[in-house]
């Protein structure tokens, strides 16, 4: 009596062709996701500020400089919400057009030490803005 087995199975080529198939789909899958989320992403720039109180009780933020420094147009800063008149480079400020590196300027108002939450916010010639300082004071 002879026992015949049945050996259907895919040929080596065939085997090989897909494998290579599924490899090159997975590669422009990938690089598709890759290469369509560098689009959106921004660079952060560098720039550094410090922000203390005053004998005054008033809030002193002092531009530092930091690799971006040529590239920023005006600080901000805010106190709890409220942001403040006084900036460093203002527009419009013709006595300040560019923030100058040690330049420093005051909160408008008196603050109360513990109770503070300031957030500096630096204004780029390319129109972003990023920001480049929040602590509690």
């Amino acid at each position: 009596m002879m026992n015949f087995k049945n050996e259907e199975a895919v040929s080596p080529v065939i085997g090989v062709i897909l494998m290579v198939a599924i490899t090159v789909i997975l590669a422009a899958v990938i690089a598709a996701f890759v290469f369509g989320m560098t689009g959106s992403v921004e660079t952060t720039k560098t720039v550094a500020v410090t922000a203390s109180v005053n004998n005054s009780k008033f809030v002193v933020v002092t531009f530092q400089g930091g690799a971006d420094a040529n590239s920023v147009d005006y600080l901000n800063l805010t106190i709890n919400g409220e942001s403040q008149t006084n900036s460093l480079g203002a527009p419009g400020d013709a006595a300040q057009d560019i923030p100058k590196i040690g330049g420093s300027f005051t909160s408008d108002d008196e603050i109360v030490p513990g109770n503070c939450h300031a957030v500096v916010v630096a204004h780029f010639k390319d129109g972003s803005s990023q920001v480049v300082l929040e602590r509690q004071l």
